[in-house]
């Protein structure tokens, strides 16, 4: 279960403790404005800790020490295409190119940089998502949080004082030469690998860099340079005021694409955004945008923004893919084909994922001979991987639906063969039983189902119906109770039959109830109106008749 808060709240060392304490596992994500963190924890202990557009990365850290030639680095970036530093560290132990000990001690360093680093956040929300794989058999690193804890709090509140005199790392500062050279007490190790950098020329972002250090170490190291009066401050950089464009558009859309990983739908709408407003041709910007929309169920707002993308001429198939789902979902079934054939031709080599959709919208225009040829595609695209549980789940539609229930079993047998946790396969499988005469072996593969999704309304709307013919009636009645608590708006049947099981051991007011519901759902539904007509007119010692046309109804495919 996912936890959410706000940093104002509840701090940054009370979630980790509590994440800790708790030995979870999964993703911590911090977000304040213009920043994203993440820690993540196996066990409760912490294996990795990364900064969104972090100035000083690992390959750089790497670079500066030594370990690694900037040219080793480029071809192992290039061709592992590392997301992140914990990526970058796998992709590099693989070829052996430098010493295990020297990456994993640069590693943990940059992963408790990260982790000191959002400590100093006091605003921003936090969201952790817990995960079901724990990670530590593979984490280079494995940190008890207690340890981290107490010397992030040491350093936020060292911060504070260096923050007084130290309060940007745009500033500028030059050594006092002379002053310096009549010191009585030596420099420490730090402040010896700055002083060159302390020229006058270069901010305190420059020092950083330059260094290798980080900014904990070289804020506190300047602070007690100039406590001592061996530094002054001569000015502040004018780049670090006015970022390039170019770094502005790249950070506000790494951001937005962070957020969006990780759920943070409002953010990454906010960041994309920003980027739109400083660069409107940004075209993965708009498509993440779109894919934003898409998720939040804004199908109006996706496909303007879908649409505004499909209209560059480099646009990538995945725009016109998204596109055509966009309209499937609001019922324009023609345009989506249009998008999807066009999705098809641009295309570099044939995606399954595209035929597989061809395919659900020519199922939805009635069109099995296009059913056929666009799961055909598909199957053949997958080459020698398996089909995905989609494919099975269409493949035994069609066959349904064009009167073929043995071949319809036949493949969704094989489906579940391969995806034996598809719920959904589960019940199109027990519908075809039931159409097939074998309503206990129906029964059974709903029961399965439920087994594997106890919350899909489908599949108790379904094992209702089945006891319900059954004359099983006090079991179809909690199976339809759940329907109604999964999906109150699922249908007219499932109340029509509450009360019908309502009537039937004498509760008159809640079978009127139950019907009067099923009406509103269905005003012109005869069968309800009959029942509610004849209880209407029925005097206390007469019986209502209880139409049992809904009856011989099957239940639908999820």
């Amino acid at each position: 279960m996912a936890i959410r808060g706000n940093l104002s709240e509840a701090s940054l060392a009370d979630v980790l403790q509590l994440l800790a304490l708790g030995q979870k596992t999964g993703c911590l994500s911090v977000a304040r404005e213009g920043s994203f963190g993440t820690v993540h924890f196996a066990g409760g202990r912490i294996v990795h800790a990364e900064l969104v557009n972090r100035r000083d990365r690992l390959g750089d850290r790497l670079v500066r020490m030594g370990a690694i030639t900037p040219d080793d680095l480029a071809r192992v970036t290039a061709a592992r295409a590392p997301q992140d530093d914990r990526e970058l560290a796998h992709a590099l132990l693989a070829p052996g190119l430098l010493a295990r000990d020297a990456l994993v001690s640069a590693y943990r360093t940059q992963v408790e940089e990260a982790v000191y680093h959002l400590f100093s956040w006091s605003l921003g929300s936090f969201t952790f998502e817990p995960e079901a794989e724990d990670a530590t058999d593979t984490a280079l690193v494995s940190m008890s949080a207690d340890s981290l804890l107490l010397e992030g709090a040491r350093r936020v509140d060292e911060w504070t004082q260096i923050a007084l005199k130290v309060p940007s790392l745009d500033l500028i500062f030059e050594l006092d030469g002379p002053r310096l050279a009549q010191r009585a007490v030596p420099l420490s190790a730090t402040q010896e690998r700055i002083r060159l950098f302390l020229d006058g020329t270069q901010d305190l972002n420059a020092v950083i860099e330059r260094s290798g250090l980080g900014e904990f170490e070289v804020g506190k190291a300047v602070f007690d340079l100039l406590t001592a009066g061996y530094v002054q401050r001569v000015g502040r950089s004018a780049a670090q005021r006015v970022p390039p464009p170019e770094s502005r558009v790249a950070e506000q859309r790494n951001l937005g694409i962070a957020f969006y990983r990780t759920g943070m739908l409002d953010e990454a709408q906010r960041e994309f955004r920003r980027v739109l407003e400083l660069r409107e041709a940004d075209g993965v910007s708009r498509f993440h945008l779109g894919l934003v929309q898409l998720r939040r169920g804004d199908w109006a707002g996706a496909y303007a923004t879908f649409l505004r993308a499909s209209q560059e001429p480099d646009a990538p198939a995945a725009v016109l893919h998204n596109l055509a789902f966009v309209c499937e979902q609001r019922g324009d079934l023609v345009a989506a084909a249009g998008f999807l054939d066009e999705a098809t031709r641009r295309v570099v080599a044939p995606d399954p994922r595209i035929a597989l959709s061809r395919a659900t919208v020519a199922l939805r225009l009635g069109d099995l001979a296009g059913v056929e040829s666009a799961l055909n595609e598909a199957r053949t695209a997958w080459g020698a991987r398996q089909p995905s549980a989609a494919w099975f789940h269409l493949a035994g539609l069609a066959a349904a639906l064009g009167g073929d229930t043995a071949r319809a079993a036949v493949v969704l047998e094989e489906g579940l063969t391969l995806h034996p946790h598809a719920a959904a396969l589960h019940n199109n499988l027990a519908v075809v039983q039931e159409r097939r005469g074998s309503y206990e072996l129906a029964a059974r593969t709903i029961e399965h189902a439920l087994l594997e999704d106890a919350n899909c309304a489908h599949l108790h709307k379904n094992l209702g119906d089945y006891l319900y013919r059954a004359q099983r009636y006090d079991e179809a009645f909690e199976s339809f109770v759940r329907v109604v608590r999964l999906m109150p708006s699922h249908g007219p049947d499932v109340y029509l039959k509450l009360g019908n099981v309502h009537y039937r051991r004498g509760a008159l007011d809640e079978a009127q109830a139950a019907w009067e519901q099923a009406l509103a759902l269905a005003p012109d539904n005869a069968i309800v109106r009959a029942n509610l007509d004849a209880m209407r007119r029925a005097t206390p010692s007469e019986s209502v008749p209880v139409a049992p046309g809904d009856d011989a109804l099957v239940g639908g495919a999820v």
